[in-house]
């Protein structure tokens, strides 16, 4: 490759620049090391910026709440599967965490005191979610993170796609291969390589997801011999702005919205949630997205309503939610909000130590793209851009402390550049019918079939060639792990294996790369729920 390409060198390599990644490079970047961050869109395109909720913290100023409580809503929410001391540690170093985005320019909605305001959304049983432009709370973490990159002259390449990670012959990383948007490659070489690149939901064909989210930050992983877990645990977000059927990202309408008093109605103009759940509107996403499927089911809506009506300043508490809403034609002061769900958020990702160390020395994970236990069959509500976060901070802190003791260099090993593809048309296709909310064994084999029937090994040429072949991998994974898991849990129901067991399954499904570079099931995992 650096025949006809370039190579730099850095101490540590950071894959992606949302709220995770350059969270960790503007940290290493503190603690001395040579940081570049690589980007394959502009740097505020991935997910983060387009999250509105807010972030799930504890901060000690609410009375009756506690980072117990937040806790037990996590737990409750992962349906068994989380990680509790994941949970515990994650969640207690949420005050420290905000504070640290807070001095690097973040600007949270306050009260004429400057308190923090605070809103509740499904599974939270406190008002405990601080909020940024009302439901704009991504967009000011990336501007105020993006801000703190570029003025402190944190290096940035934007518009190259990570193409696989380079090992020496003891198996340790050694660097990063990418290409250009023109096809062009390049190796940046170092120590050490953090992925923070975001979920999988371009594997469907309705997302809130941007284009970047294609998994290729897990498909990396798993090439370089890393494994990954919860992968079959793709949530859905229950309330997504229906305009009439349509494929790609999707705006999101802030589950906030739900948490300030706006409840569900059927084409009947009739509350169902409320017969579903304790919580109704606000149990957690998992429950909610399941409902209004079932519901969409027995009636043959395109569609639910939510209605906001009754919320007073709509368009200022709201005013992402409102524009979306304007542009599509509807008011939502005075009409109901049609909304479906979407393919939201990936639960699992790269399995990671609470450091963010994978399995593969100098190779690190954090935010939507790891599995550290924390969100187990289902995510809590704003608990991501907490993650992103801490383990953001985490993980730079871990290259250091590893970078203090690396031992002398080996020679590299190139990977081979041949990857399986199907075409993102049949992958999308595939598993938007049989992978989606409600799943069987026949429809998984089904969409197994198809898009290994259109799979041709390559060399990708181009950042999609490597986001399809990505596509692809994580989607035989996805299908492999939801296939193993008999029974329904969280945000995987299978509707040949309804019930939930908590007998042979109470535990997570990790999945690796076989001698034919092809996703299988661990049968030996040391990865469980704890």
């Amino acid at each position: 490759m650096t025949a006809s390409g370039w190579s730099a060198e850095a101490d540590l390599v950071v894959v992606g620049s949302g709220v995770a990644g350059l969270t960790a490079a503007l940290e290493a970047a503190e603690l001395g090391l040579r940081v570049v961050v690589v980007t394959k869109d502009a740097a505020d395109s991935g997910s983060t910026r387009w999250a509105q909720g807010g972030v799930a913290v504890v901060l000690g100023d609410v009375p009756g709440d506690s980072v117990d409580a937040h806790v037990a809503d996590t737990l409750t929410a992962g349906a068994g599967l989380c990680d509790p001391a994941a949970v515990a540690s994650i969640l207690a170093d949420g005050p420290a965490a905000v504070a640290a985005l807070r001095a690097r320019g973040a600007t949270f909605d306050a009260d004429a005191t400057g308190r923090p305001e605070r809103t509740r959304e499904g599974g939270h049983s406190a008002f405990r979610v601080v909020h940024a432009g009302g439901d704009a709370t991504g967009a000011e973490i990336e501007r105020a993170l993006v801000a703190t990159s570029v003025g402190a002259g944190l290096p940035l390449l934007t518009g190259h796609v990570a193409v696989d990670a380079l090992r020496d012959e003891r198996g340790a990383v050694a660097g990063l291969a990418v290409l250009d948007d023109h096809g062009r490659p390049g190796v940046l070489r170092a120590p050490a390589v953090l992925l923070a690149s975001g979920g999988y939901g371009q594997l469907y064909a309705s997302t809130t997801n941007p284009e970047t989210s294609t998994g290729d930050g897990i498909a990396l992983a798993l090439r370089a011999g890393a494994s990954a877990a919860d992968l079959e645990f793709v949530q859905f977000h229950p309330t997504v702005l229906y305009d009439g059927p349509a494929t790609g990202r999707r705006p999101l309408v802030t589950e906030a919205v739900r948490g300030e008093g706006a409840v569900l109605l059927d084409r009947a103009g009739r509350r169902f949630m409320t017969d579903v759940h304790p919580l109704a509107e606000l149990a957690p996403r998992d429950v909610v997205a399941a409902a209004i499927t079932r519901k969409l089911a027995e009636t043959g809506a395109e569609c639910v309503y939510l209605d906001a009506r009754g919320l007073d300043g709509f368009a200022t508490r709201f005013p992402t939610v409102h524009a979306a809403c304007r542009a599509a034609g509807i008011d939502p002061t005075r009409e109901p909000i049609p909304v479906t769900p979407a393919a939201h958020y990936a639960c699992g990702g790269v399995v990671t130590d609470l450091a963010g160390r994978t399995a593969v020395p100098g190779l690190y994970a954090a935010g939507e793209v790891a599995r550290t236990g924390l969100h187990g069959a289902n995510r809590l509500a704003s608990n991501s851009l907490l993650e992103g976060l801490v383990m953001g901070t985490r993980a730079a802190r871990a290259v250091a402390a590893d970078l203090a003791q690396l031992p002398p260099p080996a020679p590299v090993v190139a990977p081979s550049p041949a990857m399986r593809t199907a075409p993102r048309s049949v992958v999308q296709r595939a598993m938007s019918n049989a992978a989606g909310i409600g799943r069987d064994a026949a429809g998984l084999a089904a969409a197994s079939d198809a898009i290994e029937a259109a799979t041709e090994l390559g060399v990708p040429l181009d950042r999609a060639g490597v986001e399809d072949a990505a596509l692809t991998l994580l989607a035989q994974a996805v299908l492999a792990a939801a296939g193993t898991r008999t029974e329904s849990r969280g945000s995987h129901i299978r509707t040949d294996f309804p019930e939930r067991d908590d007998v042979w399954q109470a535990h997570s499904i990790e999945i690796v790369l076989n001698d034919a570079d092809q996703p299988v099931v661990r049968q030996e995992s040391a990865v469980g729920a704890a």
